[in-house]
């Protein structure tokens, strides 16, 4: 952290907890000075789970997969909801996926693996990865997954050949790099040209791979999908890039006289990691996607497709918080107030990775104003470790349960044991009750794989 300058203008906001907005779970309340979400009170659950924790709010979850159905239905019935399993996903998840009507994306072999224990329907399965090995492409014809997305040349070799000995035929969707770069971060950033998903529109591979799946008889093409990247606030790029895609499939009737009968726009919409973020709302979003689908359409004289839209990190991440406990204070004069917290890189990579921000308070204090300026910081041997940078924060003690909002997405997905840390547990909440999903690991659990 020493190479990271301190921010000269970070102050005090002297905000209290349900002054933060948007970050805050729906469910989030005060009481006695205490942070609660779903009805449950955080101090608890700390205390009965341990820290680090990640905290889940049930019905923000089931809401948000409800409003995307709601709000893109509303503009054309025949869409689907793919919820994308990369942002969080165990057995309860997928369970709650499934409960709600929804599909779900898996990017691995694991990830399937987890789907297909929970009982999620196969058949409701997109599966995804640019780099699907042999046998991961064998579970997933094998399991009947209802759509395999499809990355390159090889894999479509391996698609064909796979299913015609399991005496299948595999549906798939070809994914196109439509050429439009989304305004977020460079690493999320999914639909320009250079890219290692999918196949480009300019140099002719995308026509390439349409022609070369139409003749293959272990595949039925069933459409196209398009992804250009994630936490993106600006709906005209899902716009253009939609453009781009559809004029793709006119081109595709014209030449070969296939009609691409279901388009998968991807996900991306972003969330409120800072209060001052302003993401777009579901309903906006769901009117972009498919208003301008319908319109484009009509323009080339298509049928509108059956529309698969894959939103992940808005349907998980306000309704995640991560609780931690105090371990130290340490005050640098003239520098910085470190806030150590017995969690950090490994529960949550993304501060590190992407330079993200987040919104924290102090639970145990939730009803007092953010009247310091602090940088909380891990416990692992990492100069880097840290998990906010020069933010807000009420007066911290060793002891105090700091929450940390917003973590619901890639957090818990991207967790590591890097200085053999424990992973955290993850809890739902909902009208009160408290349900463990995924246990805390154990040291025992470090030791598993030894030989």
């Amino acid at each position: 952290m020493a190479n990271i300058a301190c921010d000269p203008n970070a102050r005090p906001d002297f905000k209290t907890t349900m002054e933060l907005g948007a970050v805050l779970p729906q469910s989030a309340e005060v009481k006695d000075g205490e942070l609660y979400i779903g009805g449950v009170n955080t101090i608890d659950l700390a205390r009965e789970y341990g820290t680090a924790l990640y905290v889940m709010d049930e019905q923000q979850i089931r809401d948000q997969l409800r409003n995307y159905l709601k709000w893109t239905r509303y503009h054309w019935k025949d869409v689907d909801v793919v919820y994308a399993g990369k942002a969080f996903i165990c057995k309860a998840m997928c369970k709650l996926v499934a409960e709600e009507g929804c599909h779900l994306d898996v990017s691995s072999g694991g990830e399937l693996a987890i789907a297909l224990a929970a009982d999620f329907p196969a058949e409701r399965v997109v599966a995804h990865g640019n780099n699907k090995t042999m046998q991961e492409l064998t579970e997933a014809i094998t399991a009947g997954v209802g759509r395999i997305v499809v990355d390159s040349f090889d894999e479509l070799s391996r698609i064909d050949s796979i299913a015609r000995d399991l005496g299948k035929v595999q549906p798939i969707l070809i994914r196109i790099t439509p050429g439009v770069v989304a305004d977020t971060h460079a690493y999320i950033t999914t639909g320009s040209e250079d890219s290692k998903f999918g196949f480009g529109l300019r140099d002719g591979l995308a026509f390439k791979a349409v022609e070369t799946a139409l003749d293959l008889p272990g595949i039925e093409l069933k459409g196209l999908h398009m992804h250009i990247g994630s936490q993106i606030f600006v709906l005209n790029s899902y716009a253009k890039a939609i453009e781009v895609i559809v004029h793709f499939m006119d081109e595709i009737r014209e030449k070969t006289g296939f009609v691409i009968s279901e388009l998968d726009t991807g996900g991306g919409l972003g969330i409120a990691y800072g209060v001052p973020d302003e993401p777009s709302t579901i309903k906006d979003y769901g009117k972009v996607i498919v208003d301008d689908i319908k319109e484009h359409c009509e323009a080339h004289s298509l049928p509108v497709p059956r529309i698969l839209v894959e939103p992940g990190r808005s349907i998980v991440a306000n309704a995640g918080v991560t609780l931690y406990t105090v371990g130290t204070v340490k005050h640098i004069p003239n520098v910085r107030t470190y806030v150590a917290v017995d969690g950090g890189m490994t529960d949550n990579i993304r501060t590190a990775l992407y330079d993200a921000h987040y919104e924290p308070v102090i639970a145990n204090k939730s009803d007092k104003p953010r009247d310091t300026v602090v940088t909380i910081a891990g416990k692992h041997c990492e100069s880097g470790d840290v998990i906010v940078v020069d933010t807000p924060l009420q007066s911290a003690e060793p002891g105090d349960i700091l929450c940390v909002f917003a973590t619901g997405a890639y957090c818990q997905s991207m967790a590591s044991n890097y200085n053999k840390q424990v992973r955290p547990g993850v809890v739902f909440v909902n009208n009160g009750e408290a349900r463990l999903v995924v246990r805390r690991e154990t040291y025992e659990d470090l030791m598993r794989c030894d030989v």
